[in-house]
């Protein structure tokens, strides 16, 4: 089977290609390469997935409506998962029209291009950040998500509803994955892990926002792209979800689905920060700051819809995690 991947160049991109690959599908990898975090390793994940049969890359903007259009009717893929985006919940209070184009423009273009090559099914990345300081715990996609706290949160949400139009108007099978803090080899630099990992190995202070009170559903990437996987080779089928409640966000008549993916497990910032310490044999110094606005005091992921429909269960725990994540971490930047 053929698929796109759009973001391909970035960490969760590059290793859900490598895995469909694995999986003996072809892949064409889409990103534009933007400098919003260090190029250079966005060419170093590309260059391995390069040197794999069955991937090609084409770089692309998908703000550029036209040649996305034209890029999905000469590929005609089967399926296309949108992972390209303008990430970051902080950087989303200091540049937001990024977010705007990217997330809102380009994920438009996305879903005309889908509909338009007459995709089999539409797999998009959204995020947990969308449940805002939602009182229930843990996070259940079939409880309201309508308080975003960020801009980017807004802009996960948006697509949601904006793919689910799609899936109503014009029977375009689309999925949502709200992932839960993802971590690992080949991360995405201005995420906590080599944040904080940068700051340990040089020994500068950690800003530690809420004073270490966060507590996240930290997620293994691995874990994430099996499950990422897993739906990609479905597809939702209008109509399963009639019996459900009309207003479920989760669900619908439409051939539209959102699924969690994460770990399940919350965990403390400081404890976190304790196993990373560990890993790396070094202690951090640490600057206790409050909370930022913008910033979810905690996510918990219910993901029994994941592990009903496609056997999802997330395996590494995050002591193993962090221990490949803090081996990669040395060997990529030296240290």
């Amino acid at each position: 089977m053929k698929l796109i991947v759009t973001g391909s160049a970035g960490f969760i991109g590059m290793h859900t290609a490598l895995s469909l690959l694995d999986h003996g599908h072809e892949v064409v990898g889409i990103d534009n390469l933007n400098s919003y975090y260090d190029v250079d390793l966005k060419r170093r994940r590309l260059e391995i997935l390069q040197s794999e049969p069955g991937f090609r890359f084409i770089m692309l903007d998908i703000v550029d409506a036209n040649a996305l259009d034209e890029c999905l009717r000469r590929e005609r893929p089967a399926t296309v998962v949108h992972l390209a985006a303008q990430a970051g919940v902080r950087h989303s209070l200091e540049n937001p029209m990024a977010y705007v184009s990217s997330n809102l423009v380009g994920f438009g273009s996305i879903l005309e291009a889908c509909r338009r090559s007459q995709v089999g099914h539409l797999v998009f990345a959204s995020s947990s950040s969308v449940y805002g300081n939602n009182a229930r715990l843990p996070f259940s996609e079939h409880d309201p998500a309508d308080h975003p706290l960020s801009l980017y949160a807004a802009t996960k949400r948006s697509n949601e509803l904006m793919a689910h139009s799609y899936a109503h108007l014009y029977s375009l099978p689309s999925t949502g994955l709200r992932f839960f803090t993802v971590y690992g080899p080949w991360g995405r630099p201005d995420m906590a892990p080599i944040l904080f990992a940068h700051a340990i190995a040089n020994g500068t202070p950690i800003r530690v926002f809420n004073r270490g009170n966060h507590r996240r559903d930290f997620t293994y990437v691995d874990d994430v792209v099996a499950g990422v996987v897993a739906v990609a080779l479905g597809k939702p089928v209008a109509g399963q979800a009639q019996a459900a409640r009309p207003d479920d966000p989760a669900t619908g008549s439409a051939p539209f689905r959102l699924y969690n993916i994460g770990n399940g497990n919350p965990v403390r910032l400081m404890d976190f920060l304790s196993l990373l310490e560990s890993s790396l044999g070094k202690k951090a110094l640490l600057q206790m700051v409050d909370v930022q606005p913008g910033d979810v005091l905690e996510t918990w992921s219910d993901c029994s819809d994941l592990q009903r429909d496609f056997g999802y269960h997330p395996h590494v725990s995050l002591e193993e995690g962090m221990e490949k994540f803090a081996a990669w971490f040395r060997d990529y930047y030296s240290v």
